[in-house]
């Protein structure tokens, strides 16, 4: 037997056994890292407003990133980290957060009452529900939507407007958060 080849030779065992697992490591961290859940690398949200006659009201939806909602209200609410899912108890900051970003007015500049209805949160999306009444004469209003413009600089809230038979679609983005109707 001789003196120091039992070292070497666990040496290149261990070598071998790193090799064959190193493939399976390598994969396995790939893996993980695209098994992740993306970070999205636009921000958007999508508006739908529609005129219902019967009831005189705008029946609305809005669709926000999660991820996005989350930080917009974790930054309005002292930094507080805010999750949403549903059943949770965040329609109160919601609400909150949302009228102070959604603003519909009049032809006197007066806002419109707005009902929040609740929010629906699936995969990585948060449907907020709200509803308008439009008393009067249609002309001569104006839309804000800002929503979650104080977060990100590159905010873009795309709004689709239908009343009656006019359909419209509104891009709000910083320095340009107010629309006429």
């Amino acid at each position: 037997m001789k003196i120091g080849t039992g070292g070497c030779m666990s040496k290149r065992k261990r070598l071998g056994v790193l090799r064959r697992i190193s493939p399976y490591l390598l994969f396995a961290f790939s893996l993980s890292l695209f098994s992740a859940t993306p970070m999205h690398e636009y921000h958007v949200s999508v508006t739908q407003m529609q005129f219902n006659p019967a009831i005189k009201s705008f029946e609305i939806s809005i669709r926000l990133f999660t991820d996005d909602l989350e930080k917009g209200l974790s930054q309005s609410n002292d930094a507080r980290r805010i999750v949403v899912k549903n059943g949770d108890k965040n329609d109160a900051l919601i609400e909150q957060y949302i009228r102070k970003s959604f603003v519909l007015t009049d032809s006197q500049k007066k806002p419109a009452s707005i009902h929040y209805i609740g929010k629906e949160q699936e995969e990585d999306a948060t449907w907020v529900y709200l509803e308008v009444p439009i008393q009067g004469i249609w002309a001569g209003y104006k839309l804000q939507n800002s929503t979650l413009m104080e977060v990100f600089d590159d905010q873009v809230n795309m709004t689709n407007v239908k009343y009656a038979s006019d359909k419209k679609t509104f891009l709000f983005k910083k320095g340009q958060t107010v629309h006429d109707l």
